[in-house]
């Protein structure tokens, strides 16, 4: 047995892990999970169900990755769990399967979820994302890259936080949260953009200008929404990031805050 696996670890029948995986004393890891290369499981943690995980993750005591979904529609089989690489998932982080069969909640790489956060089943979630203390996010929610959640601020089904977004801690998100912006309050609403986490992941002032004009065209102006993205396209036609927040706008399904 490899000699980083604690004695008194549960490790059952059928589960495969790289020979360099570090399992803890009375870590639980169930039999259809993949575990990669350098990962750590901490002693008390679980890691259960059709759970795939890449190289480098950090399980600390007492999480749950890989639960049964909590869907009510589920109805058998086998969904899945698949996670990237160097995440970790803190003190009783939960992390659930997807609901119905062959489907799978999707998780990147370089992600930090603080301990009792939660990722319900179906949710794809992107990278260098920051999820405080006590954050929820409900199932089939999407998240892009780079979001940063504050603390107890919980989000609802079918809703998108698109990239370099900031969510207020304790903020209920019902709509869809636009890529560059801080959204906060009950319930959450478009503040400004998110200017800080966009300096610290090197935005230049050209990009900058960029979210500026396609924040305060499409929330700070008097126009509809249909006006406000054709004024934008009308004065910025070559402006990615201007076309990103219109293509994230232009395909809400619930709206955005």
């Amino acid at each position: 047995m490899n000699q980083k696996i604690h004695p008194t670890a549960i490790i059952e029948e059928g589960a495969r892990l790289a020979p360099d995986v570090e399992v803890g004393a009375y870590a639980y890891i169930g039999n259809h999970v993949s575990i990669g290369s350098g990962t750590i499981v901490q002693h008390h943690a679980t890691i259960d169900g059709n759970t795939e995980m890449g190289c480098g993750n950090n399980i600390f005591p007492y999480a749950f990755v890989g639960a049964k979904t909590q869907d009510l529609k589920y109805a058998g089989g086998n969904p899945g769990l698949k996670i990237g690489d160097r995440n970790t998932f803190r003190e009783y982080c939960s992390v659930h399967t997807a609901t119905e069969a062959d489907n799978f909640t999707i998780i990147g790489s370089d992600n930090n979820f603080l301990a009792y956060t939660h990722i319900a089943h179906d949710c794809i979630c992107g990278s260098h994302i920051v999820m405080s203390n006590y954050c929820g996010i409900a199932g089939h929610v999407t998240i892009g890259d780079h979001v940063v959640f504050g603390g107890f601020s919980g989000i609802h089904q079918f809703c998108r936080v698109g990239d370099y977004a900031m969510i207020g801690g304790m903020s209920k998100v019902v709509q869809d949260v636009a890529p560059f912006v801080i959204a906060e309050g009950i319930p959450a609403q478009t503040r400004t953009i998110n200017k800080v986490g966009l300096e610290r992941n090197g935005f230049d002032d050209d990009a900058m200008s960029q979210v500026k004009l396609a924040y305060k065209t499409l929330f700070k102006s008097e126009l509809t929404r249909d006006q406000a993205i054709a004024k934008l396209r009308e004065i910025a036609p070559s402006a990615p990031l201007v076309e990103k927040v219109l293509r994230f706008v232009e395909t809400s399904q619930r709206g955005v805050c």
